[in-house]
């Protein structure tokens, strides 16, 4: 369902849309790691801020869209991804987030004149009020992960950063529904070792590794507007247990630990949910073998860090 070929062609059809983003190399003694060479794929400049663009203008470049629009459920970063899209393209859209979503988020979705309904405090909540509008008014339902187009086009980030960096052994990405993860291991297929990074108050993908299943976790913690939708995806769990090596946990304390680093030494503010995989670096949740070569994917920046 998600080939290489059909990533190809997306990537196509959306670049002129979304950003090339930047990837940073580094030495990992700057924060405080043994010397290495790190590379930092800072996808937290793409437009909307999160790599969600690139799943969302997939889905309505794809697609027939109806008069009435698009319509999705969010923490907050798909939402804002959707919105932005459907602005770009000229079309309506209708956005529902749960009052877990940040500030930052909500400012942003509306921003782009959707329309943005707040319902529930979790995620689960605001799909089901999704659904439900999308039942009634014939709006096009944009799903934040388990939606081939959505992995899909979150797969155009693998390609993207294997033409950028195409020796790294190892990528460390940060797991909520699934939808980003499974993108790129449909990418990779193997070719590089892919480390799922999750927090330990929202560990969707390492609960259904160990079910062998997508099953409910917990749900909470500092990301939980961008790494706690309960449940991985069904169509991106196949691709996890083939392709991905296994799942590390962080703390929330470690995560806005990562926030500051990052901060500090690189002055890129991100989000709690866009410095997780870091992160697992940071705290020793995954510890490189000497030699080998790590990318990290720092991927979201909706935060109000800055203010005005």
């Amino acid at each position: 369902m998600v080939e290489n070929e059909a990533i190809v062609a997306a990537e196509r059809l959306i670049r002129r849309y979304v950003r090339r983003t930047p990837v940073m190399v580094v030495n990992a003694a700057d924060f405080g790691l043994p010397a290495a060479p790190l590379a930092l794929k800072l996808e937290l400049f793409q437009c909307a801020g999160s790599f969600k663009a690139r799943g969302a203008f997939y889905n309505l470049l794809s697609r027939a869209v109806p008069a009435e629009g698009v319509a999705a459920a969010s923490g907050g970063n798909h939402g804002a991804a959707v919105a932005y899209a459907a602005a770009k393209l000229g079309m309506r859209a209708t956005i529902f987030v749960p009052t877990v979503s940040s500030p930052a988020k909500v400012e942003r979705i509306r921003s782009y004149g959707a329309e943005l309904r707040i319902v529930g405090d979790r995620y689960v909540e605001s799909l089901a009020a999704c659904e439900q509008y999308c039942a009634e008014s014939g709006a096009l339902s944009i799903h934040a992960y388990d939606q081939p187009e959505t992995l899909i086009g979150q797969g155009t980030l693998g390609l993207e950063l294997e033409e950028q960096v195409p020796d790294i052994d190892t990528l460390l990405v940060a797991v909520g529904g699934g939808g980003l993860i499974g993108g790129i291991a449909a990418w990779y297929r193997g070719r590089i070792r892919i480390i799922a990074v999750e927090p330990e108050k929202a560990p969707t993908l390492h609960a259904a590794m160990a079910a062998g299943r997508p099953v409910e976790a917990e749900a909470g913690g500092v990301a939980a507007d961008s790494l706690a939708p309960k449940m991985v995806g069904e169509l991106m769990f196949p691709l996890a247990q083939e392709f991905v090596d296994r799942v590390v946990l962080v703390t929330d304390e470690a995560i806005v630990q990562a926030q500051a680093a990052i901060w500090d030494v690189l002055r890129v503010a991100t989000e709690p949910g866009g410095a997780a995989a870091m992160t697992a670096l940071l705290a020793g949740a995954y510890v490189p073998h000497k030699g080998e070569r790590v990318a990290v994917l720092v991927c979201g920046s909706n935060t109000t860090a800055v203010r005005y």
